[in-house]
């Protein structure tokens, strides 16, 4: 056969290759990956800095007098030398850290949910995209087919046209038909070539090998309870972070207090500096009492915040439910398409079958069996354009019931 040569495939792939070669591949669902990775090593920052801070340090200064002139004496000390280790902790910050650490936590679960998402999103398109793939091949399988067919009668009728039972226009007719299938064939097999192709693009592969593609089992999975729904997640966890900045904006105005202490030695070296090694140790509080009410505001921030996901939410619902409802009532509808699809394409084929014996003998015309093999081709067409339909419904329907 001549173009892509489909009854030679290098090797057979599946829908889940695809899928999992697609997901492996993805740059956007390793970045997501690494994101999450990024978080934890946030919380761990996090909890380091509200562990005691340990530090050592060292200064030295020199303020010379010559000739009666330099730094008064009374503030320079003329030398100084300070080597100290110093500590410092946070007292009643243990809110404070557990609010970040819950911030840094909704800020994961949202890449999670994203990656979810992303992997919904990569499964649906591969599919889309394999089972037009799938289609083309078998349209390029079902045309060798009826290729096949009329050559084999056009031999027949080329001897019946040489033994004057046809005219020499209805073979040219025919023959007419047979370039115009032979030309269609060709065509399908480019179409075929190209699903590959962006088949294997969205699936990262680099690749020009023909393959052969099983032919998909989708199954209708279950709808998934409302809540649980990866789309509506997304929502709920913007919720929880917008309370969760109300806690920080509150816990921004609670009282901070803070413990020091320091070691070491630290001199002017006026007198008996030998003996200035030693420690100190204090305590810091700070209290908020007026900042312009900027609390009042941010507060109004959050709550025009909350009032914008509750808007999208709604909206979401009200379109996720409507969408639901059309993809499960244009299943049902093609569903029922088939038995009726199936019974053209058994009649058209024992039409087809008593023409070609008639035809034979001379007792039918070109152009009644061309007429019943264009039935047939188009009794074929409808029954993979209406499964292809079906597939992608529930393809549609899978994705959303996540």
């Amino acid at each position: 056969m001549s173009g892509l040569g489909f009854s030679s495939f290098s090797q057979e792939r599946t829908i889940e290759d695809y899928i999992k070669m697609g997901t492996d591949n993805s740059p956007l669902l390793k970045d997501f990956n690494n994101q999450i990775l990024i978080n934890k090593l946030d919380s761990a920052i996090i909890r380091a800095n509200y562990k005691p801070l340990v530090g050592a340090n060292s200064t030295g200064t020199y303020a010379p007098i010559i000739r009666g002139y330099g730094y008064d004496l009374a503030i320079s000390n003329g030398k100084t030398f300070s080597s100290l280790v110093s500590v410092n902790q946070s007292l009643l910050g243990r809110s404070r850290m557990n609010t970040a650490l819950r911030g840094i936590g909704l800020l994961s679960d949202s890449v999670t949910n994203a990656v979810q998402r992303s992997q919904q999103d990569i499964r649906r398109n591969i599919i889309s995209q394999y089972i037009s793939a799938y289609a083309s091949q078998k349209q390029v399988e079902f045309d060798q087919t009826v290729h096949q067919l009329l050559k084999k009668e056009e031999t027949v009728l080329k001897k019946l046209t040489q033994s004057n039972v046809y005219r020499q226009t209805d073979y040219l007719t025919f023959l007419v038909t047979l370039q115009q299938q032979e030309l269609l064939m060709k065509q399908n097999q480019i179409i075929a070539s190209n699903n590959i192709a962006i088949l294997n693009y969205l699936s990262g592969i680099i690749s020009t090998d023909s393959v052969k593609l099983i032919e998909p089992k989708l199954n209708l999975n279950a709808a998934q309870q409302l809540n649980s729904s990866i789309f509506l997640q997304q929502f709920q966890l913007d919720s929880l972070r917008i309370q969760n900045s109300r806690r920080v904006i509150d816990l921004n105005y609670q009282p901070r207090v803070g413990v020091y202490a320091d070691g070491g030695y630290n001199s002017s070296f006026i007198q008996k500096a030998y003996k200035n090694v030693g420690v100190s140790a204090g305590f810091t509080i700070s209290i908020p009492l007026y900042d312009g009410n900027q609390r009042k505001l941010q507060y109004n921030k959050l709550d025009i915040r909350e009032r914008t996901r509750s808007t999208y939410r709604d909206y979401f619902l009200v379109q996720y439910q409507q969408q639901l409802s059309q993809l499960r009532q244009q299943l049902q509808q093609q569903e029922s398409l088939f038995d009726k699809i199936n019974e053209q394409i058994r009649f058209t084929e024992s039409l087809i079958t008593v023409d070609g014996k008639l035809l034979q003998t001379g007792n039918i015309t070109i152009a009644d069996y061309i007429l019943a093999i264009r039935n047939y081709l188009d009794s074929q067409s409808l029954l993979r354009q209406t499964n292809i339909t079906r597939l992608e419904l529930i393809n549609q329907l899978n994705y959303w019931n996540q």
